[in-house]
């Protein structure tokens, strides 16, 4: 057993690469093998957002805080609330992130291939994807 407490795990900016605007991430747990489970707390200043991309096995978001907005490619963004949690299947394309006028956080929670890869990063969501917002 692997106690992990509250303030000792570093929290930090999330690559400019795969994200735009601020983002803080602070890892929750990445479990050891044979475990699989990568689990983040991710914080989204307002109109932060990730790139478009996918997960070899899924993955599943629970939003602790704020609101925020998620989207699969080719469609709308959905609207998600404190208590939301919304499961996106393996190679589903994807972005997540804040709501133009607030900030969000989630638990991001993942597995891991066999090979240690949990997500493949693709191109940034435009404006224009982003402002697709239904309500």
């Amino acid at each position: 057993m692997k106690i992990m407490r509250a303030g000792e795990r570093p929290c930090k900016l999330a690559n400019p690469e795969w994200f735009a605007g601020r983002v803080w991430q602070e890892r929750v747990v990445e479990a050891e093998a044979p475990a699989r489970l990568r689990a983040l707390k991710v914080t989204f200043e307002p109109e932060a957002r990730t790139a478009w991309h996918t997960h070899p096995l899924g993955q599943t978001l629970h939003v602790l805080s704020g609101v925020g907005l998620v989207g699969l490619r080719g469609e709308p963004p959905k609207v998600i609330r404190p208590g939301d949690t919304v499961w996106i299947p393996p190679g589903a394309e994807h972005w997540h992130g804040a709501a133009p006028d607030s900030q969000m956080c989630h638990l991001a929670m993942q597995e891991a291939d066999d090979a240690g890869r949990v997500a493949d990063w693709l191109d940034q969501v435009s404006e224009a994807e982003y402002r697709r917002t239904t309500r």
